[in-house]
Parts: C-alpha cells; structure tokens; sequence
C-alpha cells in the first residue's frame, strides 16, 4: 500500500485525516462526522466500507457518491498485484487529493495494524468500541483485538475513545490527548470534529443524515425496518433501538460469526425467523441456518433467495406486523441491488 501511494505522489499527505477504527459503528461514526464537518464550511472526503447501495458509495466527496470509474481510472495504472481494498483505499486518498478537499475522514477496513488504511498519520484517531469479532486476524481477546486497532494511532495523536477501558494503550501508542466523549456514534462524531476544528461544532447540523443499511426505515404496512448488525454486538446495540414490535425476521449470517449467540438475541423481539443467505461466499446456507434457529423461533423457513425471503417475511408479518432485516450488510447489498 505504502508502495503504490508513492507511486501515485503520495496523496494522503495532501490533507489532515480522521481514522475511524472499532467494531461497530464506523460508517456512522466517519460519516455523522463528516456532515458535521461540511456544516462547518469545509469540503470533506469520507471513506466507508462494506457499501450497501453501490460500490461508488464507499468514496465521498461533501456528501455526494464519487465517480468511481474516474476515481479508479487514476490509481489502475500503477496498481497491479494490489487487493481489490488496497486498489479502493488507494482511489479514495487520490480522489481526495484531486479535489483538494480540507480533510478526510476515512473508516478502516478491518482491525488496523495491517488494514490498507493504515497509511495516513492521522492527527485524529476515534475507536468507537472493542467486540469479539474477526478473531482468526485479530486475535481471540478484546485486549488483542483493541491493540491491532489502536496501532493506527501516531504520535502525537488525539485519540477519541467510546469505551474508557482504553485510555492507557492509546497513550502507550503515541496518543498526546485522550477524549472520552460517551460511547454513542453521535458523541464520537462530535469530539472528532472538534478535535479537527480546534472549536465547537453543532450536533444538530448532522440530524438529516441518514446511513443506508443502519436502523432504516423501509415500509409502513408492515413496518420494515433494514439494519446491517453483522455480529452480537451490533444486534445487542441495535435490538433496544427498535420500536417495540413483534417482529418477522429475515436473517443471513456469515460463518465466522457465533450464529448461535445472535440467534438467541433476535429471539427478544420476534418468534418467526426466515433464514436465507447473501451473496457473499462466506454466507450461511439458508437450510443451515434455518437449522440453527430452529431450537429458537416458534417458526422457521428457509427461503435462500434474499428477495423471495423478505416477499415471504412480509407475507407472514400481515399488513399490521412488522418485518425486521437484519445480520448481515452483504444481506442489505443484495437487496439494494437484486
């Protein structure tokens, strides 16, 4: 990576940078920081990853999708032998440079020690929070898991914490100041903007945003709601958010992900579960996961098309119910774009 953006004049020293780095909450975090950013008169780059809409998603210029074909056409030419994220990252920090955007505010891809991302000294770091999740990289403890995300901070660094149980490895990493705003998204977002601002920013400037894929709000009748938790830690996050409902459920869950331990949540809000699967290799068999919910839901089917599945949730749920989609972002990706 360090490499290629040589190649390319090293882009990402063109502009200050924001890391976001953590388990959950780092689109909503990079982005919810961004808008606060622009309301403050300044032209920002934003870098999310999975997408749910589309790929050019992923590349943000003042809160417009990028051109992503002009964004790869830069970085292709000296991009062979690199990883498709490397390629992405790589187009990202050029397109920035090219439109001269004041900062960016990119969202690591996974961990951080060996993440692509991990190329931009940022003067702001914000780790939203530590879960058991991606352990065959990362490491099987919470401590490991926070010390490959951690490692991105350079010295110097402020650092925004949404869990205080970090402070000290965030100062053993070079950090000069530490924050700990509170642990929600909004808060994290806030104490980066004004980290980068040296001033107050305005909460309230960030209200319309609405993150594709993140509690949203589908249909009435039935109520639909769409929310990308990938683990338990994101459903427990998001399962008190809900309104409170009886919900039918449709599910496709990843096979690295303690499927069991998700399955048993969701049972907190609903007693019927579809099971189906995404796109993504790495996805559950909808036969199988449907045979992991089945000690847990009053009913089970397996329907393994993502659109058929959520027509049959809806089917189930009535006009009155409520119909809830939800354990993994690929899931969302595939209905987005069916």
């Amino acid at each position: 990576m360090q490499r290629l953006l040589t190649d390319l004049g090293d882009p990402q020293r063109r502009y200050p940078a924001i890391h976001v780095v953590g388990t959950n909450g780092k689109t909503s975090t990079t982005l919810l920081t961004a808008a606060l950013l622009r309301a403050e008169g300044l032209s920002v780059g934003a870098y999310i990853s999975p997408h749910v809409r589309g790929w050019s998603e992923r590349i943000q210029v003042d809160g417009a999708d990028a051109d992503l074909d002009a964004a790869l056409a830069r970085v292709r030419p000296q991009a062979a032998g690199a990883t498709q994220f490397e390629v992405l990252t790589a187009a990202a920090l050029a397109d920035f440079a090219a439109r001269e955007v004041d900062v960016a505010v990119v969202e690591a891809g996974l961990g951080g020690r060996y993440d692509a991302t991990n190329v931009l000294a940022a003067s702001v770091v914000v780790l939203t929070n530590v879960s058991r999740d991606h352990t065959d990289v990362l490491g099987d403890t919470r401590e490991a898991i926070a010390g490959e995300k951690l490692a991105v901070v350079s010295e110097g660094a402020t650092v925004i914490l949404g869990d205080p149980e970090w402070e000290g490895l965030a100062r053993a990493n070079g950090a000069a100041l530490v924050e700990l705003p509170g642990a929600s998204n909004l808060a994290l977002a806030v104490a980066a903007a004004e980290a980068q601002l040296g001033r107050p920013a305005d909460p309230h400037a960030a209200d319309g945003l609405r993150v594709p894929g993140r509690l949203e709000r589908r249909g009435e009748r039935p109520l639909e709601i769409w929310d990308g938790a990938h683990n338990l830690a994101g459903i427990g996050y998001l399962l008190p958010r809900l309104p409170a409902r009886e919900y039918t459920i449709v599910a496709s869950i990843l096979a690295e992900k303690d499927a069991e331990a998700m399955l048993r949540a969701l049972t907190a809000v609903g007693s019927s579960f579809v099971a189906t699967q995404s796109s993504n290799a790495r996805a559950l068999p909808a036969g199988e996961l449907a045979r992991l919910a089945e000690p847990h839901f009053a009913s089970v089917e397996a329907v393994s098309d993502p659109v058929g599945a959520v027509s049959r949730a809806r089917d189930l749920a009535e006009r009155d119910g409520a119909v809830l989609v939800t354990g993994s972002l690929y899931l969302l990706s595939d209905l987005y774009n069916p």
